[in-house]
């Protein structure tokens, strides 16, 4: 028999659900559900979950966690099915703010007002002293993991519904940009002259490529005779020290970049230095060689980049300029000088153009203002 009842008093009953033989000792296994009232209103519940059982929606009781649960995705999802990056992230996340929170509550149990309250505190400790609070950005980044995790769960059949689809995420507060003029951009070109990382950064204000790309740019993907240079892998570093090679994640931003001709005269006299460099110590550059890299071909490090970087921006004055604002700088500064948004979107590796024109929103104002000029001088010429 697969289910049948058992008057518990006066006015209760027990719905018993047989779930088979355990696989390890043979013996078999019941599930025990409470409920009150007449007769009748046992026999519905038994028959809704018969029915879940025959249509696949019946959830087995289970004691795991929300902790248990999330590390156990890490392991079994996250581990083998994202980048390596991505799932390092996901690791923090989860670790530094869901488990603290949620870790406790039976994974059954979690319910959205659970989660909603998480985001609530999070988002209310940011606002009033930024000590233990999360940004919007954050809580939307968590939000994301926890519906992507719990997704699993119910494939899993560990639950019947993922509660975080009921639940509200706040909206994303996009990141304040900063771009340089060209005045700026003279200023901190000549204050890296010198320096380890110059031709990094002067590669960047004239690409707009990403740091990840620029790492992750090999001699064999620059062509000088042809100005281009290709994107075809980036690099990262883990937090275990791991040095990861990968490929961009979209077609876009698998791409060729143009390169002006200051960008490949100065590529040219970097990459005489480094040869020269190599030959020093012993070793020649070849075409599968980093362009980035120290003088025995070790990688630059992103947070390598990134501490030298700021102390290069505070000796020009130029405070609160971070390295991936040369990327919002190049494009603002193409914009601005009349270049089509679908080259720029091109060039910086956008999936559309229509990102380029809601990231660089900033910069249509003064666009607009010159097309309407221009229109009224063309009509003018005519008459």
């Amino acid at each position: 028999m697969r289910g049948h009842l058992v008057k518990r008093g006066k006015n209760s009953w027990s719905v018993v659900l047989f779930l088979g033989r355990d696989p390890a000792t043979g013996n078999k296994k019941y599930q025990w559900h409470s409920v009150k009232g007449p007769k009748k209103n046992a026999e519905r519940v038994l028959a809704e979950m018969l029915y879940q059982m025959d249509n696949g929606g019946f959830v087995q009781p289970t004691k795991c966690t929300v902790r248990e649960f999330l590390r156990q995705w890490l392991k079994d999802y996250a581990a083998s099915n994202v980048r390596p990056l991505t799932a390092e992230g996901y690791a923090q996340k989860i670790e530094r703010h869901i488990i603290p929170a949620l870790g406790k509550i039976t994974l059954t149990d979690l319910q959205p007002s659970h989660i909603q309250a998480f985001y609530r505190d999070s988002l209310e400790r940011g606002r009033l002293d930024g000590k233990g609070g999360l940004s919007p950005r954050t809580v939307l980044h968590i939000h994301r993991i926890l519906y992507s995790a719990l997704s699993y769960a119910v494939r899993w059949n560990l639950v019947a519904r993922n509660v975080a689809q009921a639940v509200d995420p706040p909206r994303s507060g996009r990141k304040q940009m900063r771009t340089l003029d060209v005045e700026g951009v003279n200023r901190l070109l000549e204050a890296s002259k010198g320096t380890l990382y110059q031709p990094l950064i002067h590669l960047a204000v004239y690409t707009g490529l990403r740091r990840s790309e620029l790492l992750g740019l090999r001699w064999r993907s620059v062509d000088l005779d042809m100005s281009t240079l290709a994107v075809v892998q980036i690099l990262h570093h883990l937090k275990d020290g791991r040095i990861v090679f990968q490929e961009p994640k979209s077609l876009k931003g698998k791409r060729q970049v143009a390169l002006s001709p200051s960008a490949v005269m100065a590529l040219r006299e970097y990459k005489h230095r480094q040869e020269l460099e190599r030959l020093l110590i012993g070793i020649s550059l070849s075409p599968d060689d980093l362009v980035f890299a120290n003088p025995d071909g070790s990688p630059f490090l992103p947070d390598s980049v990134t501490h030298a970087f700021i102390k290069i921006v505070r000796s020009t004055g130029l405070e609160g300029i971070r390295f991936h604002d040369l990327r919002h700088t190049h494009a603002s500064l193409m914009l601005r000088q009349g270049v089509h948004p679908k080259i720029v979107s091109e060039r910086l590796g956008h999936a559309t153009v229509a990102i380029t024109l809601d990231t660089y929103s900033h910069v249509t104002p003064g666009l607009q203002e010159a097309a309407a000029l221009r229109f009224e001088e063309g009509l003018q010429s005519v008459s």
